[in-house]
C-alpha cells in the first residue's frame, strides 16, 4: 500500500500578511541585521526565509485526521501555527531562544522526531542557511562563486565554531562586565577591538594625506568627506576650460541648512564657492551641468554631447577638481570651498601591490568601460587606492597579532580554517575573515563611483543597486573619520551584524559547488533562491569585492581564492554579452536551470516539497498579474524537470509607490514555489479531464486560501499552486488536436476557474447581495436606468424598491444608482437594520476598518454575526475585490483587500465582543427577500 506524503502548511495556507509586513520592516533595520555581514544583492529577507523554511516542514493539520479529527480541531491548529509565524518573523524575536525552540518542537512532531537536513545549492547572501540554523536545523550551503561561499562560511560555519568564547584582545575579557559572552559576542568583540586597532595604526601610516579643514573662525574640524567632479576639457576652441560635470550643485537640503556650490569661471580656470541663500539657490534648469543630451560648459555656454566625453574618457583624458569639503560642525556638516592644501594631499601616485585586474569589456549592469575605466583599479582615486591598499595589508598582519594573543590567552596553537580546525589559528583566520569583510564595506563607500546624498547630508555606496553606473561627481569619504562608509563605521557594522548570527550547532557545511553538476545527497529538503535570467550579473558585480577579499584572504583560503576573478563561464545568469545575444543566453539559462532540477529531483524524498524563490519583475506583470514570459518559462521547467507544483505564495520584499500597484499582483517582488516530485509514471491526461480536475478540486482550494485570510490581492497568484498541482500532476494534457497543452493556456484555464468559482459562491448570497454584485458588474458607482434596474432586481427576486429599503440603493427620476461609501451612513448598527444584506455588512466593515481601525469593524463585525452568515461575507469580500481589479477601481479594491486580509484577525476580536444592541432593534426583520 502506497502512503500519501501528508500535506505540509505551505502548500495550504500561510499568514502572508505578516510574512510581508515583517519581510518589508526588515529592508530599515541595519543595526545587528546578519545581511550587513557582506553585500550581497537580492538576498531574500530573513523573516520570509524563516517563515517558510517552518511552513516546508510542518504538516498541515488537515494531513492529520488522527490528531485534528474535525473542521473546528483543524482551524484550532491552524490558528496556533500562523500565530507561532506571526511570533517568528517578528525581527525583535530572532534572538527569543523559547520561541525558536518552540518552533523547533512543532518541526520535530511533523518530522518524526528527525528532521531533515536543509540544502540551498544557490546559497548567494545565506539567508535560507542561516535561518535553517536559526531554527535549529542541519544547514548546508553551496554556491559557484567565492564570495557568497565566503559569507556563507561567516554566516553558519564560523560563528558556532567560538560560541561562547572570550575575546582575545588583551584587556577586553577583563573589560567585560558580565561573567559570559553568549553565542558569537566574544568573536564580534575581537573583531570590533582589532580593527580599532588597524585604524590607529592606518592613521600612522597615511593619516598625513587627509588634514583637517580649516573653519571660518580659524579653528580647525574633522573632514567627513571630499566632494569631487569630474572635468574633460571644452572642445569650443574660444573656451578650452577644464569644465566640471555635476549631476548636482547641491551639497545640502536639509530644511535651514542647505548649502549648494557656485561654480565660477575667472581667467580660464573654474574656482567654486559655496552658497546657502535659496534666493539663489539652483532651480531645475541650472541645477548641475549634465542633462540627458550632453554636459553644459559654464565657460561658454555650449552643449558638448556625451560621446565627446566618452572618447576624452578612453583617451585618459578625464580628470577631476575638488568642489567642497563636507565637513564636522556643530550638530551639522559645514560645507567649505576646496583649498589648494586639500587638492594637493590627494594627488598620490598609486600605491603598489593593488588589485590590477580587468574589468569586463561589457556586462549586465556596467556602464564604466565606454567613458575609459576598463581595470578594477580606475574605479578608485589614487588615494582611495592608497587606504584600501593599507586596510588591506594591515588584515594580513593582524592575523599573526590574533594568532600570538590567542595563544597567550590558552587557545591551543591547532590547524588553520580551511583545515576545519579549531585553535588559535583558526581562530586568527576567522577574525580576519571578517576583517576583510569590513574592507569590502569600506571599498563599497570609498571609490570614485559612490555618490553624495543631499537629503541627508551624507554618502551614498556604490552597490545602493545592483549595477556599476558612471557617476559625474563624487564623495571621497574620509577613511579615518567616525561616520558610516569609513574604516570604523565599517568595523561597527560587521561586527554588530555579527551578534545577529545564531551561532548554534549543527555547525552549518559551505561549500564551492556548481548547482548543476554538484551532487544532491537524498533526505536533504531543498530551499532555495536561484539567480533569474537577467536580472543580476552576480559574477562580474561580485569580483569588485572578490580582488580585495582574495588580496586579504589569499593566504587563508588557498584553494577558494585561488584564481584571478570569479567562475564566469557556468553561472546561470542569461547574459547577452557572454552568450551571443539575448537568444543565446536565455537558451543557456533555461538549459542549466532544467539541469539543476533534474539533478535535485533524482532520489529526493516525497515527504517534504521543496521551495523555490522565484524573483517576480514588476515589468513582467500584465493585466492578469501573473501571465508574463518569465513566470511561464519558470513554471515549465520545473514541470519539465520533473517536478509538480503544490504551492505558489507571492511575497513581498518592497511596497511600489503608486496607487494601481496597491491593488494589483504587481505588488509581489517574489514569489515562492512549493514543489514535489512528480511519479515516473505520471498519466496523461485530456482537456476536457484537466479542466473537470480543476472545477472539482479549485472551490475547496480556493476555500482553504480564503480561511488562511490570504489578501484578496494574492488570491490569484496563490491560486495558481493548487491549479498548477493539477496540471503539473501529468506528464501531458494534451489538447483535442493531440499537442501538449502549454504552461501559458493552463494559466489562463486557472485564471477562468478562479473567476467561476468566485462567481460561484454568489450562490450563498441573499437576493439583495446577488442584485447589488451584478449591479457593480455592470455599472459601478455610476448612474444606470430604472428599466435596467427593474428588469435585474426581478431576475433575482428582489426589486428596486426592496434594495432601496434595505439603504444601498437609490432610484430617482429615472436613473439608479449604488449608494457609495461616502453617503453611508456613519451610525448604521446591524441589529437595527429592518432589511439587511450581505452587500450591506461587508461595505460598512470595509469603510469601519478604512477609517475607524480594527476595534471598530470588529465590533460591527460581532453585531452582525447574529444577522448574516459571515462566511459568505468572506467570501463577497473577496469577490468585490476581484471585480474592483478588473473596473479599475483602485481606493475600492484597497478596502476589500484590506478588510479580507485582516478577516480572521477581526473574527477573532469579533468573538469577544460584548454586543450592545439599540433601543430601537424589534424582532422579526426581513432579509432581503421580497
Amino acid at each position: 500500500m502506497t502512503t500519501v506524503p501528508k500535506r505540509k502548511l505551505i502548500e495550504v495556507a500561510l499568514p502572508l500578511e505578516a510574512i510581508n509586513r515583517e519581510s518589508i520592516r526588515e529592508n530599515y533595520i541595519y543595526k545587528g541585521n546578519p545581511s550587513g555581514v557582506h553585500k550581497w544583492w537580492a538576498q531574500r529577507p530573513l523573516a520570509a526565509a524563516r517563515a517558510v523554511l517552518f511552513a516546508q516542514l510542518v504538516d498541515d493539520p488537515t494531513s492529520r485526521p488522527d490528531k485534528f479529527p474535525t473542521e473546528e480541531a483543524v482551524a484550532a491548529e491552524r490558528k496556533e501555527l500562523f500565530e507561532l509565524i506571526e511570533r517568528l518573523v517578528v525581527w525583535e524575536n530572532t534572538k527569543d531562544d523559547a520561541l525558536l525552540h518552540k518552533a523547533y518542537e512543532k518541526i520535530l512532531e511533523s518530522t518524526d522526531g528527525n528532521p531533515p537536513p536543509i540544502l540551498d545549492p544557490f546559497a548567494g547572501g545565506g539567508s535560507i542557511p542561516l535561518e535553517a540554523q536559526r531554527l535549529g536545523l542541519e544547514a548546508h550551503a553551496s554556491d559557484l562563486n567565492p564570495v557568497p561561499v565566503l559569507i556563507n562560511k561567516a554566516l553558519i560555519e564560523i560563528p558556532p565554531k567560538w560560541a561562547g568564547r572570550p575575546p582575545v584582545f588583551p584587556g577586553a575579557a577583563e573589560e567585560h562586565v558580565a561573567d559570559t559572552w553568549p553565542k558569537a559576542s566574544g568573536l564580534a568583540e575581537d573583531v570590533r577591538r582589532y580593527g580599532a586597532w588597524m585604524r590607529d595604526e592606518a592613521e600612522k601610516r597615511i593619516g598625513y594625506l587627509y588634514p583637517k579643514a580649516k573653519l571660518d573662525d580659524g579653528s580647525q574640524a574633522n573632514v567627513i568627506a571630499w566632494i569631487w567632479a569630474r572635468t574633460v576639457r571644452c572642445p569650443n576652441p574660444a573656451c578650452g576650460i577644464q569644465m566640471p560635470l555635476a549631476r548636482s550643485w547641491w551639497l545640502g537640503k536639509k530644511k535651514g541648512k542647505e548649502a549648494y556650490v557656485i561654480p565660477k569661471v575667472h581667467d580660464g580656470h573654474v574656482t567654486f564657492g559655496i552658497g546657502s541663500d535659496l534666493k539663489d539657490a539652483p532651480k531645475n534648469d541650472n541645477d548641475g551641468t549634465v542633462r540627458r543630451s550632453g554636459a553644459v560648459c559654464i565657460g561658454c555656454g555650449d552643449t558638448v554631447p556625451l560621446s565627446y566625453v566618452r572618447k576624452e574618457g578612453k583617451s585618459g583624458r578625464i580628470d577631476c577638481k575638488l568642489m567642497a569639503i563636507a565637513a564636522e560642525g556643530k550638530r551639522r556638516r559645514v560645507y567649505l570651498p576646496p583649498s589648494d592644501e586639500h587638492e594637493k594631499c590627494a594627488r598620490v601616485p598609486r600605491p603598489d601591490n593593488f588589485p590590477d585586474t580587468e574589468l569586463p569589456e561589457a556586462a549586465l549592469g556596467f556602464r564604466v568601460q565606454s567613458y575609459g575605466m576598463t581595470r578594477h583599479a580606475d574605479l578608485f582615486t589614487d588615494r582611495q587606492l592608497t587606504a584600501a591598499v593599507t586596510f588591506s595589508d594591515l588584515v594580513r598582519e593582524v592575523r599573526q597579532t590574533v594568532k600570538n594573543d590567542a595563544i597567550n590567552a590558552g587557545m591551543p596553537e591547532g590547524e588553520n580554517l580551511e583545515q576545519a580546525g579549531a585553535g588559535a589559528e583558526a581562530y586568527a583566520d576567522s577574525v580576519a575573515t571578517y576583517l576583510a569583510f569590513a574592507l569590502s564595506k569600506f571599498v563599497d563607500y570609498n571609490c570614485a563611483l559612490a555618490v553624495w546624498y543631499p537629503k541627508e547630508d551624507r554618502p551614498k555606496n556604490l552597490f545602493a543597486r545592483q549595477a556599476i553606473p558612471f557617476v559625474w561627481d563624487f564623495p571621497e569619504v574620509a577613511p579615518l573619520a567616525d561616520l558610516g562608509g569609513s574604516w570604523s563605521g565599517s568595523i561597527r557594522v560587521v561586527s554588530e551584524a555579527l551578534l545577529g548570527a545564531p551561532a548554534v550547532e549543527p555547525i552549518g557545511e559551505v561549500r564551492q559547488a556548481n548547482a548543476a553538476a554538484r551532487n544532491y545527497p537524498s533526505g536533504m529538503v531543498i530551499s532555495t533562491d536561484p539567480p533569474y535570467y537577467d536580472n543580476i550579473g552576480y559574477a562580474d558585480l561580485s569580483d569588485f569585492f572578490y580582488v580585495w577579499l582574495r588580496r586579504s584572504l589569499g593566504d587563508v583560503y588557498t584553494e577558494l581564492l585561488g584564481v584571478m576573478l570569479t567562475p564566469k563561464a557556468e553561472e546561470l545568469v542569461a547574459d547577452e554579452f557572454r552568450h551571443g545575444g539575448k537568444k543565446g543566453a536565455e537558451r543557456f539559462f533555461e538549459r542549466g536551470f532544467e539541469k539543476v532540477f533534474e539533478s535535485a529531483r533524482k532520489g529526493y524524498s516525497e515527504n517534504f516539497p521543496i521551495t523555490v524563490y522565484y524573483a517576480f519583475k514588476q515589468s513582467e506583470s500584465t493585466d492578469e498579474g501573473e501571465a508574463s514570459t518569465g513566470w511561464e518559462t519558470l513554471l515549465a521547467g520545473m514541470i519539465r524537470a520533473g517536478w509538480s507544483v503544490t504551492g505558489t505564495w507571492p511575497m513581498r520584499t518592497e511596497r511600489a509607490g503608486r496607487t494601481r500597484h496597491i491593488s494589483s499582483n504587481a505588488l509581489a517582488s517574489s514569489i515562492v514555489l512549493a514543489c514535489r516530485p512528480r511519479p515516473e509514471d505520471a498519466p496523461t491526461t485530456t482537456r476536457r479531464a484537466f479542466l473537470a480536475a480543476l472545477k472539482d478540486e479549485m472551490p475547496l482550494k480556493l476555500n482553504e486560501l480564503q480561511q488562511g485570510s490570504i489578501a484578496p490581492v494574492d488570491l490569484a497568484q496563490a491560486a495558481i499552486g493548487p491549479g498548477m498541482s493539477v496540471f503539473s500532476r501529468y506528464d501531458q494534457v494534451l489538447e483535442a488536436d493531440g499537442s501538449p497543452m502549454s504552461v501559458r493556456t493552463a494559466l489562463t484555464l486557472i485564471n477562468q476557474i478562479l473567476d467561476e468559482v468566485l462567481s460561484e459562491q454568489e450562490g450563498d448570497f441573499d437576493a439583495d447581495t446577488r442584485f447589488c454584485v451584478q449591479w457593480f458588474k455592470h455599472f459601478g458607482w455610476n448612474d444606470g436606468t430604472f428599466g435596467d434596474a427593474d428588469n435585474m432586481a426581478r431576475g433575482r427576486n428582489t426589486s428596486v424598491e426592496g434594495v432601496q429599503r434595505g439603504g444601498v440603493f437609490r432610484a430617482v427620476a429615472g436613473k439608479a444608482r449604488l449608494i457609495p461609501f461616502s453617503e453611508m451612513p456613519s451610525d448604521w448598527h446591524p441589529e437595527a437594520d429592518e432589511r439587511i444584506s450581505l452587500w450591506e455588512v461587508v461595505l460598512h466593515l470595509a469603510k469601519a476598518l478604512d477609517e475607524e481601525g480594527g476595534e471598530a469593524a470588529a465590533r460591527l463585525m460581532a453585531a452582525a454575526r447574529a444577522r448574516v452568515d459571515m462566511d459568505a461575507a468572506q467570501e463577497l469580500a473577496y469577490l468585490l475585490f476581484s471585480i474592483c481589479e478588473k473596473r479599475g477601481l483602485a481606493q475600492e479594491a484597497i478596502l476589500f483587500n484590506g478588510l479580507g486580509q485582516s478577516w480572521s484577525d477581526l473574527t477573532a476580536a469579533s468573538r469577544k465582543q460584548a454586543v450592545a444592541k439599540p433601543k430601537a432593534v424589534q424582532d422579526g426583520f426581513a432579509f432581503g427577500e421580497e
